[in-house]
């Protein structure tokens, strides 16, 4: 696929350079209008779950999100050079608004039904309007006004999902409100009651569930149902904490309703309220990007790519004051926002179709993420991150030195517990690698490789995840994932619905590191529970972190064997046009030079692979024991771990094509009433990105085998405190 000129090329440092891109994102979108310009379709034929008439409205809306900026900030400077051409690209969306509200006309949307997709694009052109008023609303003829005013009424009194959805009337009754002229007592009702849903969402220090939390009373609940009724696929909440709640939907409304209605003088409380949410969760929400601008992927509608900044686009319109450090200057959030958009820049050679509209997939065409919302023209969504075009030239967003990546502030908290989406950030100076560990949110409604997208143990910015494309252990692509088996290896189950995560600290060598625990079922009836401690790297081992499984079986169960395959972090396969090479990896072989290989150690005792990607490595030991009286003459001990490089399914990764991801693998047969099986795992990657730490220029640097051969001793239980001097001690 070829980039995008005007975007993949752009230095995207000045407003001049950013509306450039815009222009260069929607211009071609013209070739693809209906007639009357109320419709836009992509030449795709991929489907969704809605009707075409609401993809294709789709296509005609989400391109709003940089259209209406841009005709504010040409409304705003009439003198400006590009005004003419900017009001000729935009012009068809402003006739397209016309005829799409229009019930007599071919090319009307349709009515806004119960929980209809219109309702999400309705908060796009309730926006638009409140942008540019003039452009889409007052200079419109009477009786268009008055079908846009009815088509923005139809979203009331409908039913609406309980989720960010709720955001979308809010807007379309704001737009009523401010630009229409229906009286605010009119709506207040409608508005008030969506608000006391959204706001239940609320978890604290800013952070907001996309959707009710599910609660341990809940959680009881169902299982008591399941149990009597022996069903256990019945759809409930769950607990899930993604971009939706931060940059796609939730802090994004929650700020640009702090811009509309405190400039209309509307709402005031609430408007200071979300205010101090919008401090509170940037305190560390900018966590989740690198230095290079890199966002952890993770969650769903990853398609919408570089609305994860979308946050910080928001904050850019909004002007909040008083924001904590990290963002607490205009330059401070462009840098975040612009650092993102560059690096889509530098890796957007795959994420365009040759017309040079954007394509479903994360760096390259990829239907195993979309979800079945996606429609071609969903993408879109993306757009979100540039609505600071309707800063004039002269905002201190855009005259402010944009700031570096806080380095100071990542050092004094390299590893950063955060409660309310039950992750720990980790980006520890001494290492090489920015990524997260998760442990408690998973989504309960049916979700295209949910488990995949909200249960894996651990997220990087630079070794994206991997979605499954079957059954089978190499299609599920279990990176960062630990998978079980109780048929023979001919069906998996993994981490998806668990308990509420526990957090605590461990003292590694005097440094006190945040850990997180979780207990999960493979399967819901319990023949097997699982209890998982994540441990984030630490000044002794900053390149590695470790998590420790519990493994439980019924003694009841007539499980007879159990099988266990747990990943590293996937990573570009190796070398990437040859053969795969296994290779010693020993400082006394100078026979083998090069970085790039598989490496195998004493008898696949461990696996790492090296790539220009950087390194990526497993290693794990297992013991298995027999709690209480019963042994069957079972001896305790050390259960054999293998380890490899597995080739998963092409396109199984958000990032690479084509990759290996280092397992290990356990056989676990015997089984005895009350066995326990403890697998230690130690997960080893560094980025070559971060080149102060690791260097791979087609030979083997000797730093990343110090590294490497430099493992974590972890212990289990309690220990004395001279075995516990250089260990990491975890108790069960």
């Amino acid at each position: 696929m070829p980039p995008l000129s005007g975007f993949s090329d752009n230095p995207l440092r000045s407003r001049s350079d950013l509306i450039r891109a815009a222009i260069a994102l929607v211009q071609p979108l013209h070739a693809h209008f209906s007639p009357a310009r109320a419709f836009i379709r992509l030449p795709v034929s991929t489907g969704t779950h809605f009707d075409e008439r609401a993809a294709q409205l789709e296509g005609f809306a989400r391109p709003l999100w940089v259209v209406s900026t841009l005709l504010h900030a040409v409304r705003s400077e009439p003198n400006r050079p590009d005004a003419g051409r900017i009001r000729g690209i935009c012009q068809p969306w402003i006739e397209g608004i016309a005829t799409g509200t229009d019930p007599s006309h071919p090319e009307y949307w349709g009515d806004i039904g119960d929980g209809d997709q219109r309702m999400v694009e309705a908060e796009v052109i309730a926006v638009a309007i409140l942008y540019a008023p003039e452009d889409f609303f007052h200079s419109q003829p009477d009786h268009v006004r008055q079908n846009i005013t009815s088509w923005l009424r139809g979203m009331n009194g409908k039913d609406m999902p309980l989720n960010n959805w709720r955001w979308f009337r809010v807007f379309a009754n704001l737009a009523l409100v401010l630009v229409a002229g229906v009286p605010y007592a009119e709506l207040r009702s409608q508005m008030e009651s969506d608000f006391a849903v959204l706001d239940s969402f609320y978890l604290g220090d800013g952070w907001n569930a996309d959707g009710p939390w599910l609660t341990a009373q809940q959680e009881a609940e169902l299982e008591e149902e399941a149990t009597r009724t022996r069903r256990r696929d019945k759809i409930g909440p769950g607990r899930q904490v993604d971009y939706y709640s931060g940059s796609f939907a939730i802090q994004f409304s929650q700020l640009l309703y702090v811009k509309f209605a405190a400039a209309a003088g509307l709402d005031l409380d609430r408007v200071e309220r979300y205010r101090q949410q919008a401090r509170e969760f940037g305190r560390e929400f900018w966590r989740y990007f690198d230095e290079d601008g890199a966002a952890i992927p993770f969650g769903r509608s990853l398609t919408y790519r570089f609305a994860c900044a979308g946050f910080f686009a928001a904050l850019a319109m909004t002007e909040v004051p008083d924001m904590p450090a990290a963002l607490d200057s205009p330059g401070a959030v462009k840098g975040f926002l612009l650092r993102h958009l560059r690096w889509w820049a530098a890796h957007s050679e795959d994420i365009f179709h040759p017309d040079g509209t954007l394509n479903i997939g994360y760096l390259y065409p990829n239907m195993y993420i979309a979800e079945d919302y996606n429609s071609p023209q969903s993408v879109f969504w993306a757009l979100k991150s540039l609505i600071p075009l309707a800063l004039p030239d002269a905002h201190a967003f855009w005259t402010s030195p944009e700031q570096p990546y806080p380095h100071k502030l990542q050092t004094e908290s390299p590893a950063k517990l955060l409660r309310q989406p039950s992750q720990i950030l980790c980006n520890h100076p001494a290492g090489a690698h920015h990524f997260m560990l998760s442990a408690g949110q998973f989504v309960a409604w049916p979700m295209k490789a949910s488990a995949a997208k909200y249960c894996k143990f651990a997220y990087s910015s630079s070794f994206a995840f991997s979605v499954p494309t079957g059954p089978l252990i190499q299609q599920i692509a279990p990176d960062n994932a630990l998978l079980l088996s109780r048929d023979g290896c001919e069906t998996w189950a993994g981490k998806w619905k668990c308990a509420e995560a526990r957090y605590s600290s461990v003292n590694v060598c005097g440094e006190s590191v945040p850990i997180a625990q979780v207990q999960w079922k493979p399967w819901g009836g319990g023949a097997v529970v699982v209890d998982t401690t994540l441990v984030p790297p630490c000044a002794r081992w900053p390149d590695w972190h470790v998590r420790v499984h519990r493994i439980r079986v019924d003694g009841n169960s007539t499980l007879q064997s159990l099988h266990l395959v747990e990943g590293g972090f996937a990573i570009d396969r190796v070398p990437s046009d040859k053969k795969v090479k296994v290779l010693p990896f020993r400082s006394d072989d100078p026979g083998h030079s090069e970085a790039e290989g598989v490496y195998a150690f004493d008898d696949r005792a461990s696996s790492l692979v090296v790539s220009k990607a950087g390194a990526s490595g497993i290693v794990s030991s297992a013991t298995r024991h027999i709690t209480g009286s019963a042994s069957d003459g079972l001896v305790p001990g050390t259960v054999a771990v293998e380890h490899e490089a597995m080739k998963p399914d092409s396109n199984t990764n958000l990032m690479a094509q084509r990759t290996l991801i280092p397992v290990s693998k356990v056989e676990v047969f015997d089984r005895s009433p009350g066995e326990e099986v403890v697998l230690v795992t130690r997960v080893f990657a560094a980025t070559s990105k971060q080149s102060k730490n690791i260097k791979l220029d087609g030979r083997r640097d000797d730093r990343i085998q110090q590294r490497w051969m430099d493992m974590p001793v972890v212990q289990i239980g309690n220990v004395s405190e001279k075995q516990a001097d250089d260990a990491i001690i975890v108790n069960l």
